[in-house]
């Protein structure tokens, strides 16, 4: 036989156990006057012993905010179950959101249109005060879709300033340093065809931007003077996927260190791959095999960094004596596999604590900021080493 659900309680029962009328309880929860300090305090009590909990739709209905923000991946899903990078970024999301007692609605899709069919969706339904968008693009078309609909946001992963600007992390309040392009038109996103028309049009104020930025740039130097500082001239990047800006931040820094190095740029170059262990350990597979192959692999994240050393160890490759290799974020994985992989290290929970910050302190009507995240540095372990004598540069 199936057990009956719970009934929630309603502003009734709060009424009659406190003894008051329907319309003191609604003055006294939604901290409107018309009810004494303590008759106030006494059916918030009453309210809290019953579990009483204000219904979202109703708040978003009255024009109230719904206590909710909003993240979307756009990343294919299995590349997301391996990858450390996500979890610890959410873990720091959340929790400075639950200290604030605000939900994280979160939802995974294919690719950019259907994200900003999802921002649609949480607008027309007010789902959410505000979302954190993460991997920035080339050719971003969100910016312009959440300025549009009036949606509250934080990019995560903005590129930071150059090195010698470079500043600590925390808040750098500069509204001017951030464009909001104007509101136009997104490609194979129609408002009819996304969601039901909402009753009202969207804001043409633009929605207040803020991002938090990360310094790939200065991340990529400090690994090519470690690899340089060995002796390594033949370096392949195995990066991430080739739409995503960090992506083409990390490359044209390896390019740009590369030049400043008197690099062969022949040698010292990138590869893209979509972050998933098998492209990781087929594009390993692929320039192993070259005739002049590399001696140092970098790879953009640590599940392609593992998975690249266990094809070296199968090719019969050992690492670090014939091959070095780094992995762009530090985990467990890189700590535990062996060698230890050289790995850059940062505060990734903090990354997503700084975001969540600064979409609260938005929503709360703070300016829009700039917020630097903590530069990563490089930890130097068991798998880089220099190349071996007879190699030809």
């Amino acid at each position: 036989m199936r057990q009956a659900m719970a009934r929630r309680p309603t502003i009734k029962d709060i009424a009659r156990r406190a003894g008051v009328s329907e319309s003191a309880v609604s003055f006294a929860l939604n901290d409107r006057p018309g009810v004494s300090k303590d008759t106030r305090a006494r059916i918030r009590r009453v309210a809290e012993e019953l579990g009483w909990q204000a219904n979202s739709a109703a708040r978003a209905l009255s024009g109230e905010r719904s206590g909710a923000v909003g993240l979307v991946l756009a990343r294919p899903a299995h590349t997301l179950g391996v990858e450390s990078f996500f979890l610890q970024l959410v873990s720091g999301i959340q929790e400075v959101l639950a200290a604030a007692r605000t939900a994280l609605l979160f939802q995974v899709v294919e690719d950019v249109d259907a994200e900003c069919a999802v921002y649609r969706r949480w607008w027309a339904e007010r789902r959410v005060d505000g979302v954190l968008v993460v991997d920035p693009r080339t050719r971003d078309p969100r910016p312009a879709l959440l300025a549009e609909l009036g949606l509250p946001a934080v990019t995560i992963g903005e590129p930071g300033p150059p090195a010698e600007h470079a500043k600590g992390p925390g808040p750098m309040r500069d509204p001017g340093s951030m464009s909001v392009p104007a509101p136009s038109p997104v490609p194979g996103s129609s408002p009819t065809a996304l969601s039901p028309a909402p009753s009202s049009a969207p804001s043409s104020a633009p929605s207040p931007v803020s991002s938090v930025r990360a310094d790939d740039a200065g991340a990529m130097a400090q690994v090519l003077d470690h690899l340089h500082g060995l002796g390594h001239r033949r370096i392949v990047h195995i990066a991430g996927l080739p739409g995503l800006a960090h992506t083409v931040r990390r490359m044209e820094s390896l390019r740009v260190e590369a030049a400043r190095r008197g690099l062969d740029p022949g040698h010292v170059r990138s590869v893209v791959t979509d972050y998933s262990d098998a492209e990781g350990a087929a594009a390993t597979r692929r320039v192993l095999a070259e005739p002049q192959a590399p001696t140092a692999l970098v790879y953009d994240n640590d599940v392609m960094a593992v998975a690249g050393s266990a094809v070296a160890a199968e090719l019969g490759i050992p690492v670090p004596d014939r091959l070095s290799i780094v992995a762009w974020d530090d985990s467990a994985l890189c700590r535990v596999t062996h060698p230890r992989l050289t790995a850059l290290v940062r505060d990734t929970a903090g990354f997503g604590r700084l975001a969540a910050e600064e979409l609260l302190s938005v929503l709360a009507g703070g300016p829009p900021g700039v917020r630097e995240s903590e530069r990563p540095r490089l930890e130097s372990r068991d798998s880089t080493a220099p190349p071996p004598a007879h190699t030809d540069s």
